[in-house]
């Protein structure tokens, strides 16, 4: 088999998971790229080690050793990321990455939203009102 035929498919399967993570919003898809990512590259690290392997009487099967590596490292990372995903969404509600912001940043005084100034003026005419 000719080493173009791998090196095509992890090529494809890279390019698919980077538009995956480039244009999805949703969390959760954006890890499956991410792991569909690190299987491209798995996949040209095999198919390279094979190659090479070809043409050395003695081989180290680096390649090899090397995805298993990032296989273990994957797996952790979905781990992790699944249990991070998991406790935003249920704070949240939501797994929107365009939605989710950082619970320590404040309001902005500049924005007149729901979040602004005005807002914060009525809650304390409220708050004056009841007590």
């Amino acid at each position: 088999m000719h080493l173009a035929y791998p090196a095509v498919l992890s090529a494809l399967l890279f390019c698919i998971g980077l538009y995956g993570v480039l244009a999805r919003r949703n969390a959760i898809l954006v890890l499956m790229s991410v792991e569909l990512m690190l299987n491209a590259v798995n996949l040209n690290l095999v198919a390279f080690d094979v190659w090479l392997s070809r043409a050395a009487i003695e081989t180290l099967h680096s390649g090899q050793a090397l995805t298993l590596f990032t296989i273990a490292i994957a797996a952790a990372e979905i781990g992790i990321g699944l249990a991070i995903v998991l406790a935003v969404h249920r704070n949240r509600g939501t797994s929107d990455i365009d939605r989710l912001r950082d619970s320590a940043e404040g309001p902005d005084d500049s924005d007149d939203g729901p979040h602004g100034a005005a807002a914060t003026a009525q809650a304390a005419e409220k708050a004056e009102a009841t007590a």
